[in-house]
């Protein structure tokens, strides 16, 4: 089974204040993309690289990634961006989509996801179950409890059958989902979850970035 990873690298880190592209942020002195990286290889599992990264920072990106990973241009979004990656894919059974903002995910996340894809579903996602109590709010800002049964946090690494992905990219349109599978959702494919991990959490804010340096000075 020949497994392809596509990392979107070309978030702005506005929200970490950082004035880089947040995957060149470090977290414990690494940045986050060689961490992104380093954990998809270390699955054992992971036969191809690509990172996507913005125009202007693709020899920043070379100079942290490991030698195997390639790097390609983006587009003007998320979405836009895993495309390019997805274009840069040769021959492969399975592709992975991650988000090097989750640079703690660990292997054994990488090695599940792409299973459950090997074993036949077309699209795979990490997921733990919400924790906090959920409440949704309307118009005139009243509050109602939200039953947090069944409800779950997906992360990434996201699997998928290479040719189902595809046709979801071409089929996206002006549909700018948060991820990999609520594009495939949107062309009425199953997706099916695998356990997540707390330390596959998204490093979006401070205290986020705070949080991972602490966790990987530990680990």
């Amino acid at each position: 089974m020949r497994v392809a990873a596509v990392v979107p690298a070309a978030g702005s880190g506005e929200r970490l204040g950082a004035g880089l592209p947040k995957a060149l942020v470090e977290v414990a002195g690494v940045a986050m993309v060689t961490r992104a990286v380093d954990g998809l290889l270390a699955s054992g599992i992971v036969d191809d690289v690509i990172v996507v990264a913005p125009a202007e920072h693709l020899e920043a990106m070379r100079a942290v990634v490991p030698t195997t990973a390639r790097v390609v241009p983006g587009g003007h979004d998320r979405v836009a961006s895993v495309a390019c990656g997805l274009q840069a894919i040769g021959c492969a059974d399975v592709v992975l989509v991650h988000d090097a903002a989750r640079c703690l995910c660990p292997p054994e996340v990488v090695r599940a996801v792409a299973k459950a894809v090997g074993d036949g579903h077309v699209a795979v996602v990490p997921a733990i179950p919400v924790a906090d109590t959920v409440r949704r709010a309307d118009a005139e800002g009243r509050v109602v409890l939200v039953d947090r049964t069944g409800l779950l946090a997906v992360q990434t690494p996201q699997g998928f059958d290479p040719a189902v992905l595809r046709r979801a990219h071409e089929a996206a349109g002006d549909n700018r989902a948060t991820d990999d599978a609520g594009l495939v959702e949107a062309i009425g494919a199953e997706v099916v979850t695998v356990p997540g991990d707390p330390r596959a959490f998204k490093v979006t804010s401070p205290l986020d970035l705070a949080m991972a340096d602490a966790l990987a000075r530990l680990t």
